[in-house]
């Protein structure tokens, strides 16, 4: 799938129109599908439903409403990322409880909580039917879930990353969750963050169309506070690979995610085709700067994951080429239990 914004300009600052939008969703959709059909497990077994969304920023007029009970970030969270003892802990120390909520056509959308590290953020709200019916239309138990608007903005001088996706345990009941994660180039654990979402839709397959089930725009307000448990790595170390030479500037490593920052010693070249989405020389650029950096992390009972998928951001500075690496983990990670973070083949040592 080709990708519908121009690489030249660097990936830590992406922007889509309404139709991109549209076109995104709609071949993740099919993507998802596919993956169901043939029995692979989407991010993790717990899904029932996903969310197919650009990762956006907008600037955006924010109203905020007052909610009921106050979720704990253990409340929120666990059920999500773990919920072991050792993760709970960790969700009770960095989690922040949120509770910035608002009602449109019968449907209250609440932010529950937000945790993360320096530059990793993870927001979970909660969708609500107000009257206490199911949420979803009967027989949908097993559709795709989508909703637009832009999701979250941390109002922050810098490029982003993320996904997003819906859990739904019980899709008989009126409420299902939507968890966003954003990653960023810059500092994000002492912001305000605006939202905005715009109808609650499901994929139709047999159309390829998405059907709104729930009308309405929400907005929120709420600040991104939490304590940084992060520990920064390294600086200076050296590997090759693809005919280039890279510096790793920083590993960063939390129990909720990673952000790994390198300098190319050559300036990356893009193609200028103008047809906005990339080329096949673009590609080959793509891998050698970025897609090819191996990251894997080496858990203390043997388990490695790999990393190497992260989204980031890779913009040319002057002769050199600047890149960063980073992702929310699937599972919360206690620290003790992460041996070390491999980058290209320099290992770091945390145990």
């Amino acid at each position: 799938m080709s990708n519908p914004f121009e690489y030249k300009d660097a990936m830590n600052a992406l922007h889509y129109t309404d139709e991109q939008k549209a076109l995104l969703a709609a071949q993740a959709a099919q993507a998802a599908q596919s993956a169901r059909r043939t029995g692979r497990h989407t991010r993790r077994p717990l899904l029932r439903t996903a969310l197919i969304a650009a990762c956006l920023t907008a600037a955006l007029a924010v109203t905020a409403g007052a909610t009921g009970v106050l979720k704990s970030a253990a409340e929120a969270f666990a059920p999500i990322f773990g919920g072991s003892a050792a993760q709970t802990e960790i969700i009770d120390k960095i989690g922040y409880p949120v509770g910035a909520s608002d009602t449109a056509g019968g449907v209250t959308i609440t932010a529950d909580a937000v945790l993360g590290d320096r530059y990793n953020a993870a927001i979970v709200f909660t969708i609500t039917r107000d009257d206490g019916t199911a949420l979803l239309p009967a027989g949908a138990e097993d559709a795709m879930l989508l909703v637009r608007g832009g999701g979250v903005d941390l109002n922050i001088l810098g490029g982003t990353h993320g996904g997003s996706w819906f859990v739904d345990e019980d899709p008989t009941d009126d409420t299902v969750q939507l968890i966003q994660t954003i990653s960023s180039d810059v500092p994000i654990n002492d912001c305000t963050a605006t939202a905005k979402f715009e109808d609650l839709w499901l994929w139709d397959e047999e159309s390829g169309e998405s059907v709104p089930f729930a009308e309405g725009t929400w907005k929120l307000r709420f600040d991104v506070r939490y304590e940084d448990a992060s520990v920064t790595l390294g600086g200076g170390e050296t590997f090759t690979q693809d005919g280039l030479a890279f510096t790793i500037d920083a590993v960063t490593v939390s129990p909720v995610a990673f952000k790994v920052d390198y300098t190319v010693d050559s300036e990356v070249r893009w193609s200028d085709s103008g047809s906005g989405q990339q080329s096949e020389a673009d590609s080959r650029e793509m891998q050698r700067y970025f897609e090819n950096v191996e990251i894997l992390l080496n858990k203390t009972d043997g388990t490695v994951l790999d990393l190497s998928g992260a989204g980031g951001s890779i913009s040319p500075d002057h002769g050199t080429t600047v890149c960063s690496k980073s992702n929310f983990f699937s599972e919360i990670l206690p620290m003790e239990e992460i041996e070390s973070i491999r980058v290209g083949g320099v290992e770091f040592p945390l145990a």
